[in-house]
């Protein structure tokens, strides 16, 4: 006999009412999941008003980290890249609306998360957080799984699809030179109007509300973006237009990682997920087993046992 849907909600009933006395007594694991700023973090602070276009970051970045630049779109002759890849680690968009009244220009790299999803998503450890923030990759510990790749909502992380030994690119802050032979990486040095700057992001980012303060109604929302998005970026932006205009994803002030913690928190503690699941089947078992008793006993099953007569003489004997 069939087990039917009413039959496993019976049988349910009472590993969830097991699963309800455990979880009554497991206290709320949102505080352990969030994930705070270093307190020397580093970042960027871009404020899209003050960009002109002029793209002097992009070579700067290109030298800096020895890319050769992507000249694909321009038959060759000039860097012209139509979104990060594997020889672009930083790139100046422009934004124009449809009616070609509102335009911005917007700077695409890796924002360093509070909380990466491309960290928590790497299985070796070869994504890692940096003792400043900086989401710095180890190409010795990778092996090209490219699950950071799907993690990042913003999705920065691109592979080395032509080379034999690839690597994942994406911007690390200049961490091979700051602090070495630089004091700042390569896009915020070169930038003529300092649209881009660079600092703790604690200052950035007391930087970025005074900007809104000063100028109220010139920014988008009179907010920063990745202050609280996804848990907090170390790269913040500031616009004129709507973020998503700049391709930047609406998210919640919950990380991605921090949401899957919560939820592993809350299933695995106190073994949850082996009581629900054994008191469930449990449950089943003895629903089914007393329903076999019951029908086995009965008179109409007996009868049931023997094979209707399907001739005339059959029923006359």
């Amino acid at each position: 006999m069939d087990v039917n849907r009413r039959d496993i909600l019976k049988g349910l009933i009472g590993g969830t009412a097991i699963a309800g006395v455990v979880a009554s007594a497991i206290p709320a694991a949102s505080s352990e999941t969030e994930v705070a700023a270093q307190a020397d973090a580093v970042g960027l602070l871009y404020d899209a008003t003050k960009c002109i276009g002029c793209r002097a970051c992009m070579p700067a970045c290109q030298n800096a980290n020895g890319l050769t630049p992507d000249r694909g779109n321009s038959g060759g002759l000039y860097m012209q890249p139509e979104a990060l890849n594997a020889h672009t680690k930083n790139l100046i968009k422009l934004y124009v609306a449809d009616d070609g009244h509102e335009r911005s220009f917007m700077k695409q790299q890796c924002m360093h998360c509070i909380d990466p999803a491309c960290v928590s998503g790497c299985p070796m450890n070869a994504l890692h957080k940096e003792p400043m923030g900086v989401v710095g990759w180890n190409g010795s510990l990778c092996i090209g799984c490219r699950y950071c790749q799907i993690a990042c909502p913003f999705n920065v992380p691109k592979f080395e699809w032509d080379q034999v030994n690839p690597k994942i690119v994406k911007c690390e802050l200049c961490r091979h030179i700051v602090g070495k032979t630089e004091s700042q990486p390569a896009c915020t040095k070169v930038c003529p109007t300092h649209a881009v700057i660079y600092g703790k992001r604690s200052e950035l980012l007391a930087e970025a509300h005074r900007r809104i303060s000063e100028h109220p109604g010139q920014y988008f929302e009179d907010r920063v973006y990745g202050e609280f998005e996804g848990g907090g970026t170390q790269c913040l932006v500031l616009s004129r237009v709507d973020f998503s205009h700049l391709g930047l994803p609406k998210l919640g002030k919950e990380s991605g990682p921090a949401q899957v913690r919560y939820v592993s928190n809350f299933i695995y503690r106190g073994f949850l997920t082996p009581i629900v699941l054994y008191g469930g089947l449990a449950g089943v078992m003895s629903y089914r087993w007393k329903h076999h008793l019951i029908h086995s006993e009965s008179p109409e099953h007996h009868e049931g046992d023997l094979p209707e007569a399907t001739t005339q003489e059959e029923k006359q004997v």
